[in-house]
C-alpha cells in the first residue's frame, strides 16, 4: 500500500510540474489566439464603430442578419466569389502542377535540377514583392511589359486591374505564380516514390499515358498530396494579399471591385471602421473553416477506416 501511495504521489508531482512547464506557453495561447477569438466574439454582438467606440450598445445578432440576410451588404457576393476563386485556383494548380511535375520525370531531362531551381525560386521570394512587381513591372497600364508588347504587335494598351473580370484573372495568374511552385514539389516527390516497374507492366499491356495516370499514378500519390492540397486550399480561401495589394489597396485601387470575403472583412474593419460588423464577418469566416476541417477530418477518418 505505502509502495502504490508513493507511485501515485509521484505521478501527481511529475503531471504538476509537467503543467508548471508548459504554464508560460498556455498562458501566451491564451492572450495570442484563445482571448483574441473571444473578444473578436463579443465585439460581433454590439454597434462598435468609429463613432461608438466606448459606448457601444449590445446588438444581438443584427450583425450576423446583416452579413448573411442583406445581399446589398456585399458578404455573401464576397463569399461565391472566394469559392469561385478558391475552387478555380485549385483545378488550375493541380492540373498545372502536375504536368509540370510528370515533365520533369522524363527519363534523360537534361538540366532538371536547373528546372527545379527555377520553378522552386517564385516560392522563395516574398509573396508581398512578387506581388507589386507584377502589377508594377506587368499589369501596369502605362509602362507594362505586357502592354509594352501589345503596342509592339500593333495593340491597344490593356487596364489589365480596372475590370472585375479581367482584374480576377490577373490575380488568379499571380496567385499561381506564387503557389505552384509548392505543389510541383510534393507532386514531384510523389511521383518518385511510385515503382516504375508498374509502368513497364502497363506499357506491355498496352495502356498509354491516360490509362496509366488514371489506373497508376492517381491512385498511387493520391494520399501523398491530400495535405497538400487541403493546406493549399485552405491558404487560397484565406488569400488576402494577392488581390488586395493588386486591386484594393488604399490609394493605388485599379477601379476593379473584386472581394474575396477577408478584403471584405478588412474593408469593413480599417475602411468604414464598422468593428462590430467586421468581427461578426470574422466569426462567420471561423465558423466557416472549422466546418471545413472538421469536415476533411471525418472523411480522411472514413477513408482510414475503409482501407
Amino acid at each position: 500500500m505505502k509502495k502504490n501511495s508513493i507511485s501515485e504521489k509521484r505521478k501527481r508531482r511529475t503531471v504538476w510540474v509537467s503543467y508548471l512547464w508548459s504554464m508560460p506557453s498556455l498562458l501566451l495561447i491564451l492572450l495570442i489566439v484563445i482571448f483574441p477569438i473571444f473578444y473578436t466574439g463579443y465585439i460581433s454582438f454590439t454597434n462598435m464603430n468609429v463613432y461608438h467606440w466606448t459606448d457601444y450598445t449590445f446588438h444581438g445578432l443584427e450583425n450576423y442578419k446583416d452579413a448573411l440576410l442583406v445581399l446589398d451588404n456585399g458578404f455573401v457576393a464576397a463569399l461565391l466569389l472566394t469559392i469561385l476563386w478558391t475552387a478555380v485556383n485549385m483545378v488550375l494548380q493541380l492540373i498545372i502542377a502536375y504536368v509540370l511535375a510528370s515533365l520533369l520525370n522524363i527519363r534523360d531531362l537534361k538540366l532538371r535540377n536547373l528546372y527545379k531551381t527555377l520553378l522552386i525560386f517564385p516560392w522563395a521570394m516574398p509573396g508581398y514583392v512578387s506581388i507589386l512587381l507584377w502589377k508594377t513591372g506587368m499589369f501596369n497600364s502605362q509602362f507594362g511589359l505586357l502592354n509594352q508588347w501589345l503596342v509592339r504587335f500593333g495593340f491597344e494598351p490593356v487596364r489589365w486591374l480596372a475590370g472585375d473580370v479581367i482584374a480576377f484573372a490577373c490575380c488568379t495568374v499571380v496567385n499561381l505564380w506564387l503557389a505552384l511552385p509548392f505543389m510541383i514539389t510534393i507532386i514531384d516527390g510523389a511521383l518518385h516514390s511510385i515503382d516504375q516497374s508498374f509502368y513497364e507492366s502497363a506499357r506491355l499491356e498496352g495502356a498509354g499515358w491516360f490509362k496509366s495516370t488514371y489506373y497508376i499514378t492517381v491512385p498511387m500519390i493520391k494520399s501523398i498530396i491530400t495535405p497538400a492540397i487541403v493546406i493549399t486550399a485552405f491558404t487560397t480561401f484565406k488569400q488576402f494579399d494577392v488581390i488586395y495589394l493588386l486591386t484594393q489597396q488604399v490609394g493605388a485601387k485599379t477601379g476593379a471591385d473584386i472581394h474575396t470575403i477577408l478584403t471584405y472583412a478588412y474593408e469593413k474593419a480599417f475602411i468604414t471602421n464598422n468593428y462590430g460588423y467586421s468581427s461578426a464577418i470574422s466569426i462567420i469566416i471561423f465558423i466557416l473553416l472549422i466546418g471545413f476541417s472538421m469536415l476533411i477530418n471525418q472523411r480522411s477518418n472514413k477513408t482510414g477506416g475503409e482501407g
